[in-house]
């Protein structure tokens, strides 16, 4: 046989074989397309039940056409294939079986999708699209955590199995109750035909915690369920009792939530309210408002969201950073760094409950501080404690106070772990001195179940009182520099109680500088302003020295060493300050250095309340000449007291602490 005649007979074969596949393709989709498909309802409905694991049921008309699936200019070579497309009227999804609630999951007015041939051979529907077009859903989950939106089980494989690539919806309603996270909510979702961006738009309506939400939002017309590098575009606004959120952003592969990111919005009254939102642990603060970038990720080990390059206000402060939050066991953990320019010192009485009565009010919290009190009342919520572990540095360049307050590069690291709490190291510059101090508070309830027990050491070295104080007259030219250091241990659960029952030391010593009313006024210290009014009226006192020394019982202060050396007069002071009930009880005993100040020459009592205090002058009793100096007969609170006044330079001629305190248990014979 020659070989043209053998490729004339090969083409003729060819087209005979094509002519059969395209006949036998016409006859398949006229058969297809000429079938009673409602015979098949229960067929396709027990395939699909199978293939979701739980019950399906169609139970209006359905019919079958051929159709492309895709329009527009995102078209991809699949989309000009035709399909069998099956429209289905009145759909019934119900509940799987590992969920107690009975009702359905979801039921449909429209529910149209096509079908690839070849993937039925090997048991599996591929949907390209589905289409719902009224549909109402009731998504729900239960306190263990059970779902019914997950459609296989991790220990049961279907005999078929349902791949859904893309998702439309139109005009219907969602219903989302969560036990876990205490939400019941309803959104009513419709379509958009004008907007290039979105397809959709929704409101919100509900409860989250007990608090009100209202939101609404738009995301895109198609939901690409499997595609791996299509953004899903997605926009809200939520207001969810009083917190406000909004975001913008994309979500790639919705249905693993492989990556989410938006340019978040939030503000509300305390980040404390945040907790039910997010589960996430945060302080009571002022009114704040933050906006940075949200990325994050669900896999099935867990989740892992990064607030990342956030700036934002807490009250009159500025804050700005990055937060990592990633689920764990047996804590989820909280990294990150927090920074601020600018700290107003107002804004941190929240954190332990000592914020003023306007704060609270516009925060919506209640006011719980007795009007008698001036220690915090408020307890810490250390119930929320476990709720997480974190570890985010805290850094604030400057802290302000009214008019001013010195402090400067504020640094802390906040540990959190199984219930405990610390801030190690607390160190700030202040005036021209250093505080350095570590603090625990142990909340786990392994050391005391019904209370916070409390460890505080800090010293604070070599403050300059005329930086403390530049703008008052006279301070400009004093020399008086700070030095103390404070050790206590403590159990309650509130600053007051802490304070209450705290045991340890305080001792401290001021070299050289002035004092005056307006001086101890700045400083908030009414009680000294009240004293110094009535030893030297409203004027500047040369301050040549000061050295105290309390021991702390139970709460209650007893000095052992307090001793007031001034151009006028040297003031040995004792008695006792208890921090429980908030109460004074000090005698002032003045050895004057003038006769013009006839005051002090009697003792002065200091009696009642930190609230309202009591100043009072013996005029029946003479004081001794060198009574101010009797307590530096005591030779051990002496020695406690040397290494505070040792630590300044000592260059200052007008410090007298180190000649005040060389005289000893002779200063009083």
């Amino acid at each position: 046989m020659s070989p043209a005649l053998l490729r004339r007979r090969s083409v003729r074969i060819v087209l005979v074989v094509a002519g059969v596949g395209v006949l036998a393709t016409a006859a398949a989709a006229i058969a297809l397309a000429t079938y009673d498909w409602n015979s098949a309802r229960p067929w396709i409905s027990q395939r699909i039940g199978e293939a979701i694991d739980r019950p399906f049921a169609i139970r209006g008309p359905l019919a079958l056409a051929w159709r492309q699936q895709g329009s527009g200019a995102n078209r991809t070579w699949r989309d000009y294939l035709p399909l069998p497309h099956l429209v289905a009227r009145d759909v019934h999804i119900g509940q799987p079986a590992a969920m107690q609630a009975g009702g359905e999951f979801a039921s449909v007015g429209q529910f149209a999708f096509a079908v690839e041939l070849l993937p039925l051979l090997r048991q599996r529907i591929v949907v390209p699209v589905l289409r719902f077009e009224q549909p109402q859903l009731w998504l729900l989950r239960d306190e263990a955590g059970r779902n019914n939106w997950t459609f296989q089980q991790d220990d049961k494989q279907p005999a078929w199995q349902l791949a859904v690539q893309r998702v439309v919806l139109t005009r219907g309603v969602v219903n989302y109750r969560d036990a876990s996270t205490h939400v019941d909510a309803v959104a009513t979702v419709d379509s958009i035909a004008t907007d290039k961006t979105y397809g959709v738009a929704w409101t919100l309506k509900g409860k989250w915690n007990e608090q009100a939400i209202n939101g609404s939002g738009k995301s895109g017309a198609v939901l690409g369920l499997q595609e791996h590098a299509t953004p899903y575009p997605l926009a809200a606004s939520l207001d969810v009792g009083g917190t406000r959120i909004a975001a913008e952003g994309t979500l790639t592969r919705p249905a693993a939530l492989t990556a989410l990111d938006l340019k978040l919005k939030i503000s509300g009254p305390s980040m404390a309210r945040l907790y039910g939102i997010t589960g996430v642990l945060l302080p009571e603060t002022p009114p704040f408002s933050t906006e940075g970038r949200l990325t994050g990720s669900i896999n099935r080990t867990g989740s892992h969201w990064r607030y990342q390059d956030f700036t934002g206000r807490v009250g009159s402060s500025d804050i700005a950073g990055r937060l990592d939050y990633r689920s764990a066991t047996p804590r989820p953990l909280l990294t990150g760094t927090v920074t601020s320019q600018l700290l107003q010192f107002a804004d941190l009485g929240p954190l332990v409950g000592a914020d003023s009565a306007a704060s609270r009010a516009a925060r919506g919290a209640e006011t719980v501080q007795p009007r008698n009190r001036v220690l915090p009342v408020e307890a810490f919520r250390k119930d929320r404690w476990t709720a997480l572990d974190a570890d985010v540095r805290l850094e604030a360049r400057r802290v302000t106070r009214g008019q001013g307050l010195p402090v400067q590069n504020v640094e802390t690291q906040v540990h959190m772990k199984d219930g405990v709490l610390s801030m190690k190291p607390l160190n700030f510059d202040i005036a021209g001195g250093r505080f350095a101090s570590n603090i625990v508070l142990d909340g786990s309830g392994k050391v005391d179940p019904r209370a916070i027990r409390a460890e505080l050491k800090a010293d604070l070295r070599r403050l300059q009182l005329k930086q403390l104080f530049p703008n008052i007259d006279g301070m400009r030219a004093t020399v008086g520099e700070v030095n103390a250091d404070v050790a206590l241990t403590a159990s309650g659960n509130s600053v007051a109680d802490l304070l209450g029952t705290s045991n340890g030391d305080f001792k401290g010593a001021v070299s050289g500088g002035s004092v005056s009313k307006l001086m101890l006024e700045e400083m908030g210290l009414n009680l000294g302003s009240v004293v110094v009014t009535r030893l030297f009226g409203d004027e500047q006192v040369k301050l040549n020295c000061l050295v105290a020394d309390f021991g702390v019982q139970n709460g209650l202060m007893r000095s052992r060493l307090f001793v007031v050396d001034t151009a006028e007069a040297v003031i040995n002071a004792s008695g006792t300050v208890n921090l429980a009930n908030e109460k004074l009880d000090l005698t002032l005993k003045p050895d004057a250095r003038s006769m013009r100040i006839l005051s002090l020459r009697s003792p002065i009592y200091v009696r009642g309340t930190f609230k309202d205090t009591d100043v009072s002058i013996d005029k029946g009793s003479m004081a001794l000449r060198a009574g101010g100096a009797v307590a530096l007969a005591l030779v051990a609170p002496v020695a406690a007291i040397v290494p505070l006044v040792t630590t300044g330079s000592g260059a200052s001629p007008a410090s007298q602490c180190p000649a005040l305190l060389a005289r000893g248990p002779a200063a009083g014979k």
